[in-house]
């Protein structure tokens, strides 16, 4: 059985300080620790953003599931970079933190693990959505909600082959601290080219 190799120090050092303000947000009380922005580009440079929901997290980056035939599927196929955002308003004066990174497509073996975790209504919605199309006459989704559910009634839902989870390795991770008068604090862990660490902060 192989093992991942640990992370270099300063990674794991934001990654623990991550873990610790990701704790901190779920005491706060904060609606969904988990959302977060992604941020991806087309091959025509036209920036999208929409909110998801952190799935999984460690040394190897952060995951979330979707259809790679919808809109944010295709165009991180096609360039294979995205942001995220994190925003956890209660957590001392105002936590963000932001990652940058390459994209990746998770194994069909986590993905399909991730999957039979889900409601059956949500493993029946991935089937029955075709995710960014259009959708008319509004009832068609009712109507292939149905189908799915006729077709496997009685037995498991598996994943669609289509659907499955994105992996952003941080090459950049940001922590943002906001203060009074906008004197934020900001800590920058970033990766160069040859894959070693550093940090440095920055201005507000």
């Amino acid at each position: 059985m192989t093992t991942n190799p640990a992370p270099p120090a300063l990674l794991a050092e934001a990654l623990a300080t991550f873990d610790r303000l990701f704790a901190e947000a779920a005491a706060a009380g904060e609606p969904d620790p988990t959302a977060m922005v992604v941020a991806t580009a087309g091959l025509d440079a036209r920036p999208s953003a929409r909110t998801v929901l952190l799935k999984a997290h460690d040394a190897r980056g952060f995951v979330f599931y979707t259809h790679l035939d919808g809109r944010k599927g295709r165009e991180l196929q096609a360039n294979p970079h995205a942001a995220l955002l994190f925003h956890w308003p209660r957590v001392e004066g105002g936590v963000q933190v932001r990652i940058e990174g390459a994209v990746e497509i998770v194994s069909d073996e986590e993905a399909d693990a991730y999957f039979a975790t889900r409601p059956r209504g949500s493993q029946v919605g991935a089937w029955a959505s075709k995710q960014s199309e259009t959708l008319d006459p509004p009832s068609r989704f009712a109507e292939r909600i149905a189908q799915v559910e006729q077709e496997f009634e009685g037995r498991d839902v598996p994943r669609p082959a289509r659907w499955t989870g994105l992996r952003v390795r941080p090459e950049r991770i940001e922590f943002w601290y906001g203060a009074q008068y906008r004197l934020h604090e900001r800590h920058l862990y970033e990766s160069d080219v040859a894959g070693e660490w550093s940090v440095r902060m920055l201005y507000p």
